[in-house]
């Protein structure tokens, strides 16, 4: 996916679903939200609104309280995880927040039914709200115990009817290992669905691998690290990884 194009003329997605991890809104910090962080990303979903592509999100919640960790050191599980939920929840305000300053619509639908600070999740309202121009941010992952926001993202993607899955990352793609420790690891082009899952690459969640196989939606994955990568992948262009059918 190399060349130049103009990403607010020439999209190659009308509607999009964008996972960002809860690392992505820390910053340079160790923990919790840098406001600044927050408003980069919130600036290139704007942009993308503005031309035209319907945009929702899901973002972890491993900046401020990791279920999985917690659950390693002797915490409950279901109760670690609804913990996780709720950091969710509190990113998503946060990027409600940022977007609305920019003069977006926005509206934060939550898997946890919380009707004093945001809306409970509902599909077809979901749908109506992308459909009029507004971003929908997904929280608290799949409302369950148990499945990470990988899936809850590809769950979601799957009832939106998304004509792409992004995830935004601190690399520039899928890479044979990791590259911040493995100066030879080799970074893929394309992939098909089942070898990410055969040679376990650690993308998403396997589950969420294969309900992406099963609903032919494909799995974008860039670095959100650099200003503008978030248009040139919409547009086609710019350095990524694209995982779809062999």
């Amino acid at each position: 996916m190399d060349g130049q194009s103009d990403s607010k003329s020439k999209t190659r997605y009308r509607r999009v679903l964008l996972k960002l991890s809860g690392e992505s809104l820390m910053g340079k910090q160790s923990y919790g939200i840098d406001h600044s962080a927050v408003r980069q990303i919130a600036s290139e979903i704007a942009e993308a609104v503005a031309g035209n592509v319907q945009i929702c999100l899901v973002i972890g919640g491993g900046n401020i309280f990791r279920g999985l960790s917690a659950a390693e050191q002797g915490m409950d599980r279901a109760t670690a995880d609804y913990m996780g939920m709720l950091a969710t929840i509190m990113n998503a305000l946060a990027m409600q927040n940022a977007l609305e300053n920019l003069e977006v619509e926005t509206r934060v639908q939550s898997a946890i039914p919380m009707m004093s600070v945001c809306e409970p999740y509902i599909r077809r309202k979901a749908i109506r709200h992308m459909e009029r121009g507004r971003t929908v941010i997904f929280a608290a992952g799949t409302g369950n115990p148990f499945f990470t926001t990988d899936t809850g993202a590809a769950l979601r993607a799957a009832e939106m009817a998304c004509d792409a899955l992004l995830k935004g990352t601190q690399v520039d793609g899928v890479y044979s290992a990791d590259p911040k420790h493995n100066p030879d690891a080799v970074r893929y082009d394309n992939l098909d669905y089942d070898t990410v899952l055969a040679k376990n690459l650690r993308v998403m969640d396997a589950s969420a691998v294969a309900m992406m196989r099963d609903n032919n939606i494909p799995i974008i994955v860039y670095s959100n690290q650099r200003p503008g990568n978030l248009q040139k992948v919409l547009a086609g262009s710019g350095v990524c990884t694209v995982i779809g059918e062999a």
